[in-house]
């Protein structure tokens, strides 16, 4: 197995923000990639990011859901394996293909710093 490269990331917007892992404090996404704070995740309240960073992508599956059936991979954050949302592959609604190549993170799996 190869060194781990994470990346480190600054918030440019005024609000500081970056979410990182609860478990491991690993950088994931900031603030300003929200595109949306309306999802639920299995573990509560979830935000859909445009881009993370730092996770690796489990093997695609079919999982039907509020808004319908997609396909997800879920992610896992690549220094301690935490699961900490899912990726979405493909949406089968059309209203619903805005979320493909988009990332859902869940609340309760984060923790927010603030870049200084």
């Amino acid at each position: 197995m190869g060194q781990l490269h994470k990346h480190y990331l600054h918030a440019p917007d005024t609000n500081n923000r970056i979410y990182v892992c609860a478990t491991c404090q690993t950088h994931l996404s900031t603030h300003s990639l929200i595109i949306s704070k309306q999802f639920q995740g299995q573990t509560g309240r979830a935000f859909l990011f445009d881009k993370v960073v730092n996770v690796a992508e489990g093997p695609a599956e079919d999982r039907q859901m509020t808004t319908g059936l997609h396909t997800v991979r879920d992610i896992r954050c690549i220094h301690c394996g935490a699961v900490v949302g899912w990726k979405y592959e493909y949406a089968y609604e059309e209203s619903q293909k805005y979320k493909v190549g988009k990332y859902i993170l869940e609340k309760n799996l984060l923790t927010d710093i603030y870049d200084h």
